[in-house]
């Protein structure tokens, strides 16, 4: 349904005068685990590959580091001298900060997409070229259809598509509540 990893909270309330005369029941858990491909290339959620569009930059140090971190991989995958240079005073704390350094793999469901993918605690970067995804890329994994448009300044549409509740899981909720009400 949605090629990427995030986990939603929906609350679902009914009157307590209606609550006997309807149930809710959720949507059907989709039985194939989309990827990061089938979000970007055409195949199962799109007919063609991901459309051109803007993105954000890497400065140019990030960006050679970057380059050293394998498909699917992240800062502990560099060498110990760049991982020291890269985290700086963060190497020497606990926790995994799996975020940081972070780039995408063809064949997993994305990483959940925050509102800035360039950001050092929240880099997603593209799975083959060294660079963070652009928006239309950020768009296809919450599964908006390419002609949907957005507006304002790169960072707002980041942030836009970023806060989004992915449309497949939407419409699969919206189905489900049309299904309740139907009851009445």
């Amino acid at each position: 349904m949605v090629p990427q990893k995030r986990e939603r909270l929906f609350l679902v309330g009914i009157r307590n005068d209606l609550a006997g005369q309807m149930t809710f029941r959720w949507p059907s858990p989709y039985k194939r685990i989309l990827t990061l491909r089938d979000a970007l290339k055409a195949g199962a959620l799109y007919p063609t590959d991901v459309p051109s569009s803007p993105g954000q930059k890497y400065p140019q140090r990030k960006q050679e580091i970057l380059s050293v971190v394998p498909q699917g991989g992240y800062w502990r995958d560099l060498p110990l001298e760049i991982q020291k240079e890269y985290m700086k005073g963060s190497f020497n704390l606990p926790g995994g900060k799996t975020g940081m350094a972070r780039r995408l793999s063809w064949d997993e469901p994305s990483l959940t997409l925050t509102c800035a993918p360039a950001q050092k605690q929240t880099e997603r970067c593209h799975p083959e070229e060294t660079r963070p995804l652009t928006t239309r890329e950020y768009a296809r994994i919450q599964t908006f259809p390419d002609d949907w448009k957005f507006v304002g300044k790169m960072d707002s549409v980041y942030k836009q598509i970023g806060n989004a509740v992915p449309v497949n899981l939407a419409y699969a909720m919206g189905r489900a509540l049309v299904r309740m009400l139907n009851q009445l």
